[in-house]
């Protein structure tokens, strides 16, 4: 049995969209209680989560973009909790409260910090149960329920600070990962592989990608034997020829076929399947070296049993 971290911290609960928006904490809380209910917390190691840095950000950020969501944030923080705005909008789905900024900055952090553990030989690999998602959040935008793209924040880290020269980003949410695919095409020391569900939300992933980007977009109602025979002759060539130092997965399981906000048909069992053919890879070419990030999944049962099957493979279980 391997070592595997789990960073995840409060100030993660405190970043909130409104009233019924699926996006919200109880996604924490459902996570927390089921690898609880189910002993699989007792083999994972808890690891501390530090807020990101401005340089750490900056990576794969404009200054401009961090500028502009703290100025939204301490305007928010100036009106106060009582007769001020609550909320202040980025689009009709994502909004900012006066928690948002250092929420993303501890997700962003746990990247960071799983990051450098793993490196380290500290842990075999990581999961990190944090929120806000990050994976639609491009260069000079936030949108999408994203605010900071921690996977892209921490495959630049791993470069920039470690020195690794080829590290792998594998995306498996129901969405495609359109700001990871901004602030990472033609960079020649990533390679991203994604499957999605297409034509939807956010309507990309098709227009003549960048040469290390591997998109699989794929319709509606798209079964979990269908996924994996994609992923078996499509990612597994690519990345086994890539040959990377580490891997980063966004992992988003709203494409469960209980989340109401994708249309695709897979199960736990699929998300387990997946893990274990990146796991593979990893263990041939990086040296076990995972980090994996939280991205979607609303239906919070579907949720917190597909997190488990992900990570019950990660640690070996």
């Amino acid at each position: 049995m391997g070592k595997t971290g789990y960073f995840t911290h409060r100030d993660c609960w405190k970043h909130d969209m409104g009233a019924g928006h699926p996006e919200c904490p109880a996604r924490l809380d459902a996570i927390d209680d089921w690898l609880l209910a189910t002993g699989v917390v007792d083999a994972l190691q808890r690891g501390e989560v530090p807020l990101a840095t401005l340089p750490q950000i900056t990576r794969a950020h404009s200054v401009e973009h961090m500028e502009h969501l703290e100025a939204l944030n301490q305007r928010l923080v100036a009106d106060g909790p009582a007769g001020g705005p609550r909320y202040a909008p980025i689009d009709p789905d994502t909004a900012l409260n006066r928690f948002t900024v250092l929420a993303a900055r501890r997700a962003a952090g746990a990247a960071i910090a799983a990051t450098d553990a793993v490196i380290a030989g500290e842990l075999d690999n990581a999961f990190c149960a944090v929120r806000p998602p990050g994976h639609h959040a491009c260069r000079d935008k936030a949108m999408g329920f994203c605010f900071f793209n921690n996977v892209a924040i921490a495959a630049r880290h791993a470069i920039e600070e470690h020195g690794l020269e080829r590290v792998a980003i594998v995306d498996f949410d129901v969405h495609h990962g359109n700001g990871t695919e901004d602030i990472l095409s033609n960079d020649p020391r990533v390679l991203m592989v994604g499957i999605f569900q297409h034509p939807f939300y956010p309507y990309s992933g098709t227009d003549h990608p960048a040469p290390n980007m591997l998109n699989l977009p794929v319709p509606a109602y798209t079964r979990g034997m269908d996924v994996r025979e994609l992923i078996e002759a499509c990612w597994m060539p690519r990345l086994e020829d890539f040959k990377p130092q580490m891997i980063f997965v966004s992992a988003g399981f709203d494409a469960h076929r209980d989340d109401d906000l994708g249309q695709l048909r897979l199960t736990e069992s699929d998300f387990g399947w997946i893990t274990e053919r990146i796991r593979e890879v990893a263990q041939r070419h990086a040296g076990g070296r995972i980090v994996s990030m939280l991205e979607g999944g609303y239906n919070l049962d579907a949720l917190a049993r597909s997190v488990e099957a992900h990570v019950r493979v990660l640690a070996d279980l």
